[in-house]
């Protein structure tokens, strides 16, 4: 990307973000965005490599003041999905933007590492020890991915206090045929010790 951000004709007046060997680049209209596409085409074929075909694409950036149609109005970038949302100003007033939040990739991935864990097998552990390894990890998606629009986070972190329950549920005997009765369980404990958990004390879990 040097190359863009280079002096002269190389589109300096462009601005871009990129992670690796990906990038956003931004554009003020689709002309200029077309226009772009078929220069880095060129310039990446000069270098013997070539755009991803399913990755590279025009967006089309929806908000309350940019009110078209286009069929691309959302991509991902570094967990996150950019797309419209519904979003309330200071006034209380209802407006869109386009904003991020946690990707359906990396919830997908959140669960799966949680369910590799086996939480719910592990009824040798007391909560305390749970809270110990667990913590680090749940702590790290809530500071990454909780960064804006934390309450996306929502389901995927359910997931973990699902198996919480379960790991309830196997560990005493009161709980074991009372599905309910363990979520109330649950219920007081994250009354009690609202920090025991990253998530519990976060905005996510609201």
């Amino acid at each position: 990307m040097r190359w863009i951000a280079g002096c002269g004709e190389h589109h300096p007046d462009i601005p871009f973000e990129r992670y690796a060997d990906d990038a956003i680049c931004h554009c003020v209209s689709e002309a200029q965005a077309r226009k772009l596409r078929e220069v880095l085409e060129a310039r990446f074929a000069m270098c013997k490599l070539q755009l991803h075909p399913q990755k590279t694409k025009i967006v089309y950036c929806k908000d309350s003041n940019r009110c078209d149609s286009y069929p691309e109005q959302r991509f991902d970038f570094l967990g996150y999905t950019f797309r419209p949302r519904s979003s309330m100003n200071r006034a209380g007033e209802l407006f869109v933007s386009f904003s991020p939040a946690v990707s359906d990739q990396a919830a997908k991935t959140m669960r799966r590492t949680m369910r590799r864990w086996r939480l719910h097998r592990r009824n040798d552990l007391a909560l305390a020890d749970i809270a110990r390894w667990a913590r680090p990890i749940l702590l790290g998606w809530v500071h990454y991915y909780g960064r804006f629009r934390p309450s996306a986070l929502r389901d995927a972190l359910r997931t973990f206090n699902h198996f919480l329950v379960r790991w309830a549920r196997r560990k005493y005997k009161r709980l074991r045929t009372h599905t309910m009765r363990a979520w109330a369980w649950l219920r007081r404990i994250q009354t009690q010790q609202p920090s025991l958990f990253p998530h519990w004390a976060s905005r996510a879990n609201g």
